[in-house]
């Protein structure tokens, strides 16, 4: 049995990865979070001397903590995607870092963009669970099916439904962080001058927009194509707030803040084939208040 300071350091040596799991399968920072120390507890209360691969272990059971509470959360997010209704908006919490971080290029390579979370949030969540563990962490349906007591034919049907899924509603994003980000400014450049017909070219004619803005009232929305949003946009170039051009989970991005300095949105584009083909804005104060923004603050 390995001593208590050794379990400790080699659970902090696949945190990083344990959490990048939890974040993909909740959606949610805090959430990841929680689900990773519940696995350090119950690692705790395990014997695993005789446990040879510690990762895929730890991996097996922050799959299970996040199971459980996909299947356990009372607000369930399964509405269509063009559903225009209020309670079916729901952007999940962003991962801010900066736009000129030398390893952005690395990061990119390796991130999750918005608009792939929220396909993920409509997912079931043993259909979430195969398709994350396997298309995007490599685990084997043999170590997948006992995380969602299923064979493993069975658990190899649900990654390949969640995987027709997403690449029927998740956009093929541009990758390059420079197209995005000339992009990006031309669209903040439209806006802040009210040039509406600016705007439209750099919006596709199909573009949606979420806005989830919680319990603050109309600050949640669904708007689907170019002209809707551009006009949108012309109304909020009003408000006179100052724009911060950051990453957003690995994309170029916006936090917008009014003129006292207090955080306004956050907004994450994705952008593909030049044009902006998805629009996810965070405006929740209460969950605006709980970003962690070290990254771009230091």
């Amino acid at each position: 049995m390995p001593t208590p300071e050794r379990l400790a350091e080699q659970f902090e040596e696949h945190r990083a990865h344990l959490r990048a799991v939890a974040y993909r399968m909740l959606g949610s920072a805090s959430d990841a979070e929680d689900a990773v120390q519940e696995s350090w507890i119950r690692l705790g209360r395990t014997d695993v001397s005789a446990v040879e691969n510690l990762r895929a272990w730890l991996t097996t059971v922050v799959g299970r903590v996040c199971l459980d509470i996909l299947r356990t959360r009372t607000t369930r997010r399964e509405a269509p995607f063009d559903e225009h209704v209020e309670h079916a908006v729901h952007v999940p919490d962003p991962v801010i870092t900066r736009a000129d971080d030398p390893e952005s290029n690395a990061m990119l390579a390796d991130s999750v963009g918005l608009a792939l979370l929220v396909v993920l949030e409509a997912l079931e969540p043993a259909e979430r669970l195969a398709f994350v563990l396997h298309d995007m962490f490599g685990m084997t349906f043999d170590e997948i099916a006992p995380i969602v007591d299923r064979s493993p034919v069975a658990a190899r049907q649900l990654a390949s439904r969640a995987r027709r899924r997403v690449q029927g509603s998740a956009p093929d994003a541009d990758r390059d962080l420079r197209q995005q980000r000339r992009v990006v400014d031309a669209f903040l450049a439209a806006a802040r001058e009210g040039d509406f017909e600016r705007l439209i070219t750099v919006l596709d004619p199909d573009m949606v927009l979420r806005a989830d803005g919680g319990a603050l009232a109309g600050a949640t929305r669904f708007v689907r194509g170019a002209r809707a949003v551009a006009e949108q946009a012309a109304m909020f170039s009003k408000l006179g707030l100052s724009n911060q051009v950051v990453l957003v989970n690995g994309h170029v991005g916006v936090l917008s803040r009014r003129p006292d300095g207090k955080l306004f949105s956050v907004i994450g584009f994705t952008i593909a084939r030049g044009t902006i083909v998805e629009m996810d804005i965070l405006a929740d104060p209460e969950r605006l208040k709980r970003l962690d923004l070290s990254a771009i603050e230091n």
